[in-house]
This record gives structure tokens, C-alpha cells and sequence, in this order.
């Protein structure tokens, strides 16, 4: 067979009885869920940031960098609502490529799902033990979801998987934000369509079980751009992307109308510099329309300890991204606290 049996994994509720999350962790995650939620229904009007590495790669320097956010949010914390961004799953788009620390956790040797998934679980655990920031994940795998639905506080379904059925019915099962991207066509109906998806009711197969979902109402829209059919972005953060989506959520019979938008990725042609320049309009095209305001609730930027990024090699740096490039700690200071300036 061309398919070889490594591990069998073990259940998501018996990794969970091996590496518990502490009752005192379960109820800071249950007051930060009530937090986040209260933004996107539009009780709060306390701006997110959802803002990390492109990848979490090493647990230690995740963990300084989520110290450092913790410290930065203690200060704008009336304006700001910080959710560290720990990215264990890296969708690669022709699957060449560090695949995250669910696939290698410890990017210098072979890949270890059965470790991956452990020391993705502690990984994420420690953040929310050491800062009390619950944070957010990708979902790339949506079985996989069961190991980490605990303690995530928010979920992203990626360009590549927006249209995937599983992602959709797996999102409408969640009792927390998650948010759509549009495809990397920059289509917006997709997108729209995956929220409609994920906020309504189904059942279907999930983990060799016949299951029922009750809908996510906190389900929403990230723009990250897009590329045209000759490979050019085309960014999706403007004035007028913004008021074209909420014409197209005024057409569509949905709750808490929501978008991030996504500062790197084609939104910044990779170019991970240009985040705080977009940042910058998008907060201005929400201090110009109060439907805007309304609208965006927040970005994602992708930050490390390190500017830039390095491969994976003998002369690794601490701290700096081994897959997409990310802005440095010192720019990353300086955005937050413009950013709480101006929200």
C-alpha cells in the first residue's frame, strides 16, 4: 500500500487526561471566551489583535514573545484585546516545507505527529499558565481540533481550506470565534458563503462519529487579498473592499456581521514591513465611517522576536521566523501602542 501506518494517535480525551488544563486555567480561558465574544457581538468596542509568528516553531521563544504581548496588553488593555497568535499548523501551498510544530516539533529532525501533537497542547497550555492569554490556532486539520478545543479561544480556516466542507461543518460545531478567510482568488462570495455554512446547524461524519452542530454564531470573515490568474496580489484591505463587504453582508440574513483583516499575506504582497502602514488605514477608514467601525474588529499580524526570516539550518536564531518573514519586537511594540492611540 502506498499508505504506511506510523502511530496509531491516541483519543483527544485521553490526551487530555495525560496533559490536563489546571481548573484555574479553564476558568481565565472561560473569562477570556466572554471577552472576545463581547466584541464580536458588539458589546465591547475594544479593538483585536490577533498577533504572533508566521509559525510557532520553539516553545521557549513563543513563550518570551507571548510575555512580551502580555506586558504590552496590561497597558492598552482598555483599548486593545491581545490573543497571542500560536500557529501549530502551517498549510503549505505546493507541500513542500516546515509544516509546523504539529508536524515537527523540533524543526531539525524528522517529523513526529505523536510528539507534535503532545507538545502542541503544552505549548499552548504554558501560554495561557504563564500570561493568561488563551490564544489562537489555525484549523488545518479539523480532526485534529479535538486536542486543542480547550483551550483555544479563537480559530482560523485558512485560504486553501475555506471551501472544504469539513472545515465549514467542523466550524459550525465550535463555541468560538472562527474566522474565514477569503481563497487566495480573492473571492468574497466564497467566503461569505463558508460563514453562511458555519453559522447554520448540520449533521455529519466527525472522528468516525455521527454528529449534530447547533451553528457558530461568532463565525466571520478575515480578508488576507488575493492573487489574479497571473499571480499578482491584489490586496483586499481598502476603503472600498470594506464598504463591498458590508453591502454583501447586508444581503445576507447573518449574525454579528464581523471581518479581520489580515495584515501580511496578499494583503502586503509578503512584503510583512508594510503591516503597520495597513493597519494605519484600516484604522482610519474606521474613524472616517461609523459602519466600518462597526464592521472590522480587529487585524492579524504576523511578529516574532526577530525581524525577517531565516531557514532552518546551524545558524539559527532565536526568536526569528523559519517560514514567512514577520516584523521584529521593536516595530512590534511600537504598532501596539500607535494602535491603541488611534482605535
Amino acid at each position: 500500500m502506498s499508505i504506511q501506518l506510523n502511530h496509531e494517535l491516541p483519543l483527544p480525551d485521553t490526551l487530555k487526561k495525560e496533559y490536563p488544563l489546571p481548573e484555574e486555567l479553564r476558568k481565565r480561558k472561560e473569562e477570556r471566551d466572554k471577552e472576545i465574544q463581547k466584541v464580536f457581538t458588539g458589546e465591547s468596542d475594544r479593538f483585536l489583535v490577533i498577533i504572533g509568528p508566521c509559525s510557532a516553531d520553539n516553545e521557549d521563544s513563543v513563550c518570551e514573545y507571548t510575555e512580551r504581548l502580555k506586558n504590552v496588553s496590561d497597558k492598552v488593555s482598555d483599548k486593545l484585546l491581545i490573543i497571542p497568535r500560536v500557529y501549530t499548523n502551517k498549510p503549505r501551498t505546493t507541500g513542500e516545507g516546515y509544516k509546523g510544530m504539529l508536524h515537527q516539533p523540533d524543526p531539525d529532525k524528522a517529523p513526529d505527529l505523536l510528539a507534535g501533537i503532545i507538545a502542541i497542547r503544552k505549548l499552548h497550555i504554558r501560554v495561557l499558565r504563564e500570561t493568561g492569554l488563551s490564544s489562537a490556532d489555525e484549523m488545518l486539520y479539523p480532526e485534529n481540533r479535538s486536542y486543542l478545543d480547550d483551550v483555544l479561544s479563537y480559530e482560523a480556516i485558512g485560504a486553501r481550506s475555506v471551501e472544504n466542507q469539513q472545515h465549514r461543518l467542523t466550524a459550525s460545531g465550535m463555541d468560538i470565534p472562527v474566522g474565514m478567510k477569503n481563497p487566495t482568488s480573492g473571492d468574497l462570495s466564497v467566503m461569505l458563503n463558508s460563514v453562511i455554512a458555519a453559522q447554520h446547524p448540520h449533521r455529519f461524519i466527525y472522528r468516525g462519529c455521527d454528529v449534530n452542530t447547533s451553528g457558530n454564531p461568532l463565525a466571520h470573515t478575515i480578508l488576507r487579498g488575493g492573487v489574479d490568474k497571473y499571480g499578482k496580489n491584489i490586496p483586499n484591505y481598502h476603503y472600498e473592499d470594506l464598504v463591498r463587504l458590508k453591502e454583501m453582508y447586508l444581503k445576507q440574513e447573518l449574525k454579528n456581521p464581523a471581518v479581520i483583516i489580515d495584515t501580511n499575506h496578499s494583503n502586503s504582497g509578503k512584503q510583512f514591513q508594510e503591516q503597520p502602514r495597513i493597519i494605519s488605514e484600516v484604522l482610519h477608514s474606521r474613524s472616517y465611517n461609523p459602519e466600518l467601525k462597526k464592521l472590522v474588529k480587529g487585524v492579524m499580524v504576523e511578529s516574532y522576536l526577530v525581524e525577517g526570516r531565516q531557514d532552518i539550518g546551524e545558524d539559527h536564531i532565536y526568536g526569528k521566523s523559519i517560514t514567512d518573514p514577520c516584523l521584529g519586537w521593536k516595530e512590534t511594540e511600537e504598532m501596539l501602542y500607535m494602535m491603541a492611540e488611534k482605535v
